[in-house]
């Protein structure tokens, strides 16, 4: 496996734990992580290049980690998820672009 993504593994579990920590200590709530998550994958569909220069899988590959994080706060686990837990539900839950259907 190529060593960056076991570094962008590590850091989607670091900023999980990260985020569950914020919503523990009454900082920011589920609901607000949620809508940054959102606005963030907005963000990535809203780049000129995600539709016309990247493939489905590379669109894939730049909403992955924003998606790992979104189940994560989602899923409001007491004991934290595996990252092979989250990214198995990340594509349980993913959807096609329109230009796949």
């Amino acid at each position: 496996m190529n060593a960056a993504n076991l570094q962008i593994e590590g850091l989607c579990l670091a900023l999980a734990s990260i985020n569950r920590l914020l919503v523990a200590k009454g900082l920011v709530s589920q609901e607000e992580l949620d809508v940054a998550f959102q606005k963030a994958e907005a963000t990535a569909h809203g780049d000129n290049r995600f539709a016309e220069d990247l493939s489905p899988s590379n669109r894939d590959a730049v909403c992955f980690p924003i998606r790992v994080l979104q189940v994560a706060n989602d899923t409001g686990a007491e004991k934290p998820w595996s990252f092979s837990e989250l990214a198995k539900l990340v594509g349980e839950t993913k959807e096609p672009y329109n230009d796949q259907r």
